[in-house]
């Protein structure tokens, strides 16, 4: 009997709208000469807390704050140094006080690492989870991964 075929589920750059290039430093090599796979993880929150934080795109008001609450790596090769590195983010689900990204790390044409996280907003007053307002969603739009619908959070 023969198995059934697994659909291809290789990300493609192109379906994560935000973008951003970086390098692979020495430092982030481990004892085998790749990338450590902790490092992975400030990949990612390079391409996440420059969408976020970067006043341009306006994602954080005044006495609002994000946290990361989950980051799940998918190691898909290794990378070496020196490389360039770009890195791929699009919003993939919108909770009450939270929004799930799906992002990459690629390398020369080939997706390296991929990750699903989550971020919560947070009252920098309170310490606690604050709802999405209508405006911080809106704004978050243009950053919706290519190829999937992203249903507005349940109230």
């Amino acid at each position: 009997m023969n198995a059934p075929s697994r659909l291809d589920t290789t990300p493609r750059l192109e379906d994560y709208p935000y973008r951003l290039g970086d390098n692979v430093r020495f430092g982030d090599l481990d004892p085998n000469q790749h990338v450590n796979n902790a490092v992975y993880a400030t990949y990612f929150e390079t391409g996440r807390v420059t969408l976020m934080k970067s006043p341009e795109y306006g994602l954080t008001p005044p006495g609002l704050a994000w946290i990361m609450v989950r980051l799940d790596i998918h190691f898909r090769a290794e990378l070496h140094w020196p490389n360039k590195i770009e890195l791929g983010l699009g919003v993939v689900k919108l909770g009450r006080t939270s929004v799930t990204f799906e992002q990459v790390v690629f390398s020369e044409g080939k997706c390296i690492a991929s990750a699903m996280s989550v971020g919560v907003m947070l009252d920098e007053a309170t310490r606690r989870p604050a709802p999405l307002t209508a405006e911080i969603i809106e704004k978050l739009r243009p950053w919706y991964k290519r190829g999937i619908e992203v249903a507005p959070p349940s109230i």
